[in-house]
């Protein structure tokens, strides 16, 4: 009789004791989350879901979607300043927070979604440690525009989307098709956020002197073309990390069979 991980067709397939998807035997640096910690998101994920879908709700009012306050206009800031057609490519980081909340609720109900996985991953790779990265190296211009404990939350906050997005490999395997569509919607993210907008000007995260030269940096470098390089940079990071994932965890199906 075969046993359950050489019938699996999956790794996430795997079911420990607890019900919960069997821990793998990953790379640290693929899966650098104590086993515990996993659990701990994998079993509380409704609270997951509730927490990452309001910090969606906040992310899309802090680019200015705004039904509360009622004396506010609807649609201000970003939103306002952007085309309407655009408005999928503005709010990055929520964007990416209903995506792990997609993911995770599927899972819940029974129904992995490869793609939700993909996307909700590079997301909370990419635009967790790139919000991070732009406070700290623009902190000074930051912090004159920014009440310090929203700074404060807005760079703990996106670091724990990176945290969430180390638990996906527990519930997905990122098969070649899911991460291709997850690099095409980011590539296209970078694309237009920074290089060629299609309509308006570029469609980025408001940056604090965005046009101004960046001193020390030769060139004549601009803050918003260093911000430009650690997107792009990011989003072939999070390239990496899905498919030598995938290629891990093809390594150890074989192993298992």
């Amino acid at each position: 009789m075969a046993s359950p991980r050489a019938s699996a067709s999956t790794l996430h397939d795997l079911v420990s004791g607890d019900g919960l998807p069997a821990p793998e035997s990953l790379p640290r640096w693929l899966a650098p989350l104590p086993t515990w910690l996993e659990n701990v998101g994998l079993r509380f994920a409704w609270v997951v879901v509730a927490i990452n879908l309001l910090g969606t709700a906040f992310g899309f009012w802090y680019y200015g979607f705004h039904p509360l306050p009622l004396s506010d206009p609807l649609v201000t800031w970003q939103f306002a300043a952007e085309p309407v057609a655009m408005w999928p490519f503005v709010p990055d980081s929520p964007m990416a927070t209903l995506f792990i909340a997609l993911a995770f609720a599927s899972w819940k109900l029974g129904r992995t979604n490869e793609y939700l996985a993909a996307l909700a991953f590079f997301g909370c790779w990419k635009l967790g440690l790139w919000t991070p990265y732009v406070l700290t190296v623009f902190a000074d211009a930051f912090l004159e525009t920014t009440w310090l404990p929203l700074y404060v939350f807005l760079f703990v906050s996106h670091l724990a989307m990176v945290v969430q997005a180390f638990v996906l490999h527990r519930i997905a395997d990122f098969p070649i098709r899911a991460v291709a569509v997850a690099l095409a919607w980011y590539g296209l993210n970078d694309v237009v956020d920074y290089f060629v907008p299609i309509v308006g000007d570029p469609h980025h995260t408001s940056l604090p002197l965005a046009d101004a030269t960046v001193v020390g940096i030769g060139g004549g470098t601009t803050v918003l073309q260093l911000a430009a390089a650690g997107a792009v940079v990011l989003t072939f990071v999070a390239t990496f990390f899905a498919l030598a994932t995938r290629a891990k965890k093809l390594e150890l199906l074989a192993g298992a069979d």
